[in-house]
């Protein structure tokens, strides 16, 4: 499990195919305080991959062909930036939100409109997905939590503050890029619980 609260951001050093489908290394110097072992769990733009041949800056990992086609990892190229954070461990302090690092689906960047120091952001969510987005709820995107502060059908909006652009890769986007999507699993547990309690009314 993740928080959505990126450690640091890291850069793609290479990327080659695998058997299973492609085979990623990254590095970063915020990989130090990460305390990497083989095996162990990091979100790279909100895709848990497993760390493998880790070192005091880089560590490679390998990504699935499913994995590849449901984000845009597959779109990453040596020099890509990358947001970073190390799995959840007991103790700390959660300060987003419960993040799986299982991505849904791939949103899309609208529009940008500046407002002062901070940056009103427009996307447009998957039709699958974007009935788990709700006003005031919470979305990761490429690994970041966030509060939606409008919906307007299959589009929300968000407010990111300046730290938030410093810290991560989304002050970097413009309209038209993709970026991974997870909702909040919470909506996604609702829905299932409420479809078996209409099944389990209509039987009895």
């Amino acid at each position: 499990m993740f928080t959505g609260i990126i450690k640091g951001l890291g850069a793609i050093r290479s990327t080659a195919p695998s058997a299973g489908g492609r085979r990623v290394v990254v590095e970063s110097e915020a990989l130090a305080g990460f305390g990497l072992n083989t095996g162990d769990s990091v979100a790279v733009n909100g895709v848990c991959l497993t760390a493998l041949e880790p070192g005091p800056d880089s560590f490679a990992a390998d990504a699935s062909f499913e994995t590849l086609k449901l984000t845009t990892l597959d779109r990453l190229e040596p020099g890509s930036v990358v947001n970073l954070e190390p799995a959840l461990k007991a103790g700390d302090a959660l300060g987003g939100h419960w993040v799986s690092g299982h991505v849904d689906g791939v949103a899309r960047l609208v529009e940008t409109e500046v407002l002062g120091d901070n940056r009103r952001m427009r996307f447009e969510a998957p039709p699958t997905l974007a009935r788990y987005i709700a006003r005031k709820g919470s979305v990761t995107l490429d690994g970041v939590s966030l509060t939606v502060n409008v919906v307007d059908g299959f589009f929300f909006e968000l407010n990111l503050i300046p730290h938030t652009l410093a810290a991560t890769t989304l002050g970097d986007l413009a309209a038209g890029d993709p970026v991974n999507l997870e909702v909040d699993p919470i909506a996604r547990y609702l829905e299932r619980f409420m479809a078996l309690r209409d099944t389990d009314e209509q039987r009895g």
